[in-house]
């Protein structure tokens, strides 16, 4: 992806870039997240509401865009099946969130992992 585009995604509002990483994650059937050294997920926790999520991105050049300046992490790939099977329940047991598609204003779309299922559902993708 040219970096032109890349810039002019990560600065669409969080609704449009979640309907972005929809599309694309359909269309790939991948998603992607952070993982440091030892393979463990990158999770953040909001300290205005002490929400903790799973950032994911559509496509590995935002989440290494995201991960700047830190030496430690890493884009790792998670299939839709995956995800479906594995990291939604475990997320759920675990009490987390995801947040989908952090952009360059640092704003985000939080929602519940199931949720999030239903949602790349219905836009196209089933097991």
């Amino acid at each position: 992806m040219a970096n032109q585009d890349l810039k002019q995604i990560l600065e669409q509002d969080g609704e449009e870039r979640f309907d972005y990483f929809l599309s694309q994650a359909q269309e790939e059937r991948e998603l992607w997240i952070l993982v440091n050294a030892d393979n463990r997920f990158l999770k953040i926790e909001s300290k205005d509401d002490g929400v903790a999520y799973l950032p994911v991105w559509p496509s590995a050049e935002f989440a290494l865009e995201y991960a700047q300046g830190s030496d430690d992490l890493q884009p790792k790939s998670i299939s839709l099946p995956e995800f479906y099977r594995k990291w939604v329940p475990g997320l759920t047991r675990d009490g987390l969130e995801v947040g989908v598609f952090p952009g360059a204003d640092g704003t985000l779309w939080i929602t519940d992992p199931a949720e999030l299922e239903q949602d790349l559902q219905d836009d196209g993708f089933n097991l």
